[in-house]
């Protein structure tokens, strides 16, 4: 297929969001990894204190999501885009002098509305910038930099703090971020922004996009599974004797992801999402459980290798369909109610998922998650072809009015 120039993808706005969203998950994935450490090691604090750190985090940007895509339409995304960056970079610098738990916890609350707010604009503003032609190759491009950052995130913290001080590593990230938000200002847009002929109160659908939620849902089933991989591998490998080899499961994961992207990208876009969202469902089951019976470094990375392919394929198609599920001005609302029941589903994973393995352990875990990706499967398929039905009665009726 031949794309002209209004098709290509490639473009240097595209660029400079993609990077901006890099540098954001970058700084996201390293603290996720060193401020637990932090807490325990420099600060003195107990275990469930360095816990408290992601979900502190996570609680405040799940709180700020369904309001993000109001902030969006009264600020336009490019204002929101600025503003928002800002206030993210500055709360990254503040790191460099908070040196009480208490404060690092209120540190943590607001630098999540800010995380919340920023991504939720990227996202928004990268589907204004890819052709409607190309979407599912376009986001899921986008989408992998966040996958990217899962790898190289973790390793930058883990690196810089064997050899430096860890105000260098918070220094670090927040020139990465002062770098982003320089070039967030050469971003242009086309705001898309409702017209208001009057004043009405706070709805839900200033909060929701309703059209998002049947996919949003799937999205929070998936991110349950998926809290299980970012929360307790770890711990998982270090009783199995592997420790030292799991930095090398999240390089395979995020190489397995690279090679089949521009294959199911393009799928996405000639033969629909199905034809990538089933079988990536079963590899990233297949994953699950081979995961669950690891006693070798060699099924730790065949494990990796199978989660790549089949979650980091799985979850730019879910923004991507929750984005096309809405009209274009409402593509931020749409981002953000994705936004929320996924984050949801990593945050209430994290804590349901401790405690099952609390009492089952760590294989049985990921035989359980394994099964309920496998039961995603039909739940998608229901929703997404209720979906279908109910755009198909809309469309008759339009038809009908516009014969009349």
């Amino acid at each position: 297929m031949n794309y002209t120039n209004a098709s290509k993808i490639w473009t240097m706005p595209f660029f400079v969001a993609l990077i901006n969203n890099f540098f954001l998950f970058i700084v996201y994935y390293s603290l996720i990894t060193i401020l637990p450490v932090y807490v325990i090691r420099e600060l003195k604090g107990s275990e469930v204190q360095a816990g408290l750190m992601m979900t502190i985090f996570m609680l405040s940007a799940i709180l700020v999501r369904p309001f993000s895509g109001k902030i969006i339409d009264v600020l336009g995304k490019r204002k929101t885009l600025i503003v928002a960056e800002l206030f993210f970079g500055l709360s990254t610098f503040l790191y460099l002098w908070v040196d009480d738990l208490y404060l690092l916890l209120a540190l943590r609350f607001f630098h999540g509305i800010w995380f919340s707010i920023v991504t939720t604009v990227l996202i928004a503003i990268a589907n204004d910038i890819v052709p409607d032609k190309r979407k599912g190759e376009g986001l899921g491009y986008f989408a992998m930099s966040m996958n990217l950052a899962v790898v190289v995130g973790p390793f930058i913290a883990l690196t810089t703090v064997q050899f430096f001080p860890y105000q260098s590593l918070f220094l670090g990230l927040a020139v990465a971020i002062v770098i982003g938000f320089l070039g967030s200002f050469s971003i242009k847009v086309s705001e898309n922004r409702p017209i208001v002929l009057e004043r009405k109160p706070l709805s839900i659908h200033d909060l929701f996009e309703v059209r998002a939620i049947p996919i949003a849902i799937v999205g929070c089933l998936t991110a349950f599974s998926y809290s299980s991989i970012m929360s307790f591998i770890s711990v998982y490998a270090e009783g199995e004797g592997v420790f030292e080899y799991v930095s090398l499961f999240f390089v395979v994961f995020a190489s397995a992801m690279i090679l089949v992207r521009p294959f199911t990208g393009r799928l996405y876009d000639r033969r629909g999402p199905n034809y990538v969202i089933y079988p990536s469902f079963i590899f990233f089951a297949i994953g699950l459980f081979v995961l669950s019976s690891m006693h070798s470094v060699t099924m730790l990375l065949i494990a990796g290798a199978l989660i790549g392919m089949g979650y980091g394929s799985i979850v730019p198609c879910f923004q991507t369909l929750a984005i096309q599920s809405a009209e274009k001005h409402r593509s931020s609302h749409a981002t953000s109610t994705f936004f929320t029941l996924f984050d949801s589903g990593m945050a209430a994973g994290a804590f349901v998922l401790g405690i099952i393995s609390s009492y089952l352990g760590y294989s049985m875990l990921y035989i359980i998650c394994g099964i309920i990706v496998v039961i995603t499967i039909p739940v998608y398929k229901q929703l997404s072809s209720r979906k279908r039905k109910n755009e198909r009665i809309v469309d008759s009726q339009r038809e009908g009015a516009s014969s009349l």
